[in-house]
């Protein structure tokens, strides 16, 4: 029995949608970091514009509210020279009761290249990619708690340009990492690329039972979780998407895994900090670390410009 082609990627192996981190090959998210190096002078230029993508249609589909992620692709794609479109979901005709791969069949119609999709349901990108035509490229921008392949690939690329070689690394990730769709591209990206020592530092409840089977180390407690590290990445309390009381209280869950500078000390003193944002700030990070020089939350922003503007052209460039 033949195995099954990742949707992701065409016959030859090359990526056609980017929906997740999981399953892709180490050389494509190389391609994808050494693409984006490639334009982070665009942002430096007099005509910020490149025209990779001139003629093209992209759509940015948020059903999710995002304005950090959504303001980025949307820069992005501007700057490769697309004509982009925001659909404007609360008045759009699934607001009215249209099903999904009707509105994308309705937006197909109209030559669209590339739809941005952020849903509230996992697989909800997978399954427009599975339905819309030949031509037609998806970007994850966010599914649910699955994944968020960009933030991932933009904490990936943070990481190299601070650190250099994945494989001597130890990488934290702390915090609400069963709601985290970040978090989960995030350490995909790091086993694909080869870190030796990812380590999830947590409560109980905020911590998914299958991660020690992906060779991550489990943590329960900050003092052990970050001794040594060399990244440390710190996530938001996902509020929105907890069901019951899974913490006792947000100053509780500071004084136990918020990020002070005393905490921070335990890593190497080289360590770089990292956050997807928004912050909360005095619930998962000390303003002291949020904007001191171990910092590195603002470049990630900068960063991901660069990786959207180079996944939307890689994929852009390869036949179905």
């Amino acid at each position: 029995m033949a195995a099954r082609r990742n949707p992701q990627l065409n016959v030859h192996g090359e990526l056609i949608h980017l929906l997740s981190v999981e399953g892709l090959p180490r050389e494509v998210l190389v391609q994808i970091l050494d693409t984006a190096g490639t334009f982070l002078s665009v942002s430096e230029r007099e005509v910020k514009k490149v025209p990779l993508l001139r003629g093209k249609s992209v759509f940015n589909l948020f059903f999710e509210n995002s304005t950090r992620t959504r303001t980025t692709f949307e820069i992005a794609a501007k700057r490769l020279s697309a004509d982009v479109f925001n659909l404007d979901i609360a008045r759009s005709s699934t607001a009215k009761g249209e099903s999904l791969l009707d509105t994308i069949a309705n937006l197909s119609a109209m030559h669209a290249d590339m739809f941005v999709v952020r849903h509230s349901e996992s697989g909800a990108p997978h399954l427009i990619a599975q339905h819309c035509a030949p031509h037609v490229h998806v970007v994850n921008a966010g599914d649910g708690r699955h994944a968020h392949p960009t933030q991932g690939l933009l904490d990936m690329y943070t990481i190299r340009h601070y650190k250099r070689d994945f494989t001597r690394l130890s990488v934290t990730v702390v915090g609400d990492i069963v709601h985290s769709r970040v978090a989960r591209s995030d350490i995909h990206a790091l086993v694909t690329l080869g870190v030796p020592d990812i380590r999830a530092v947590g409560p109980k409840t905020l911590v998914p039972g299958d991660l020690a089977a992906m060779g991550v180390r489990v943590c329960h407690d900050m003092t052990e979780g970050i001794r040594d590290a060399d990244v440390v990445i710190m996530l938001r309390l996902q509020n929105e998407r907890m069901s019951g009381a899974m913490l006792p209280s947000a100053s509780e869950y500071f004084k136990t895994y918020g990020l002070t500078p005393e905490k921070l000390a335990l890593a190497r003193p080289d360590a770089i900090v990292m956050h997807p944002g928004p912050i909360n700030r005095g619930v998962e990070i000390d303003s002291a670390v949020a904007d001191g020089a171990q910092s590195v939350i603002l470049p990630q922003v900068g960063f991901g410009i660069a990786v959207r503007m180079a996944v939307m052209s890689i994929i852009a460039g390869n036949p179905a």
